[in-house]
């Protein structure tokens, strides 16, 4: 990690939603200038969710994963293009074999100007597109942490299920030198 004390200082926020959190959350924390995820519930409109009720489809929340990075090591527009790579746009509540409203792509950000470089890098996602995008942006209205098991899930279980491909993931891998 950096020896800089204000780093905190200069770390900003995004909220990812791309379809099954597990691989999500696995292929963002490989990506150079991610300091850290974690997977969670976002934008839904009931209270302290749990797994099993977002299965149901009943809450609105979407399987996120909330990633905190350096925008001095990498941008908002740069993330979103790896995150871009993860997802099937056009897909309306599926990713690979998961199906449900909570398997959604979203972006969900808590400022303005994340808000307007996601919108217009949707705009530019759009061209190499022939079908409809369906990816969600919107502020950020709520977000819980998910059970500590989903937390690192493919750390935890390397055979686990992941929808992103083995050659994504390795695209993504930070070098190994300190890049905080």
């Amino acid at each position: 990690m950096s020896a800089d004390p204000n780093l905190e200082t200069h770390l900003s926020s995004i909220f990812l939603a791309g379809g099954c959190f597990w691989g999500a959350e696995a292929y963002l924390s490989r990506i150079r200038g991610v300091i850290k995820t974690e997977v969670g519930y976002a934008n839904g409109h009931t209270i302290n969710p749990t797994y099993e009720e977002i299965c149901t489809n009943l809450t609105g929340f979407a399987e996120t994963v909330h990633v905190i990075y350096n925008p001095l090591v990498i941008s908002l527009k740069e993330l979103l293009t790896y995150f871009f790579k993860s997802i099937d746009p056009t897909l309306i509540n599926k990713q690979g074999d998961d199906i449900g409203s909570q398997y959604r792509t979203g972006i969900y950000t808590i400022d303005s100007e994340d808000f307007r470089i996601a919108k217009d890098e949707l705009e530019l996602l759009k061209q190499q597109y022939s079908s409809k995008i369906v990816t969600e942006i919107e502020f950020l209205e709520n977000y819980y942490p998910a059970e500590e098991y989903h937390q690192n899930y493919l750390r935890k279980n390397p055979d686990g299920y992941c929808h992103i491909s083995a050659e994504l993931m390795q695209n993504a891998e930070k070098p190994t030198d300190d890049f905080t």
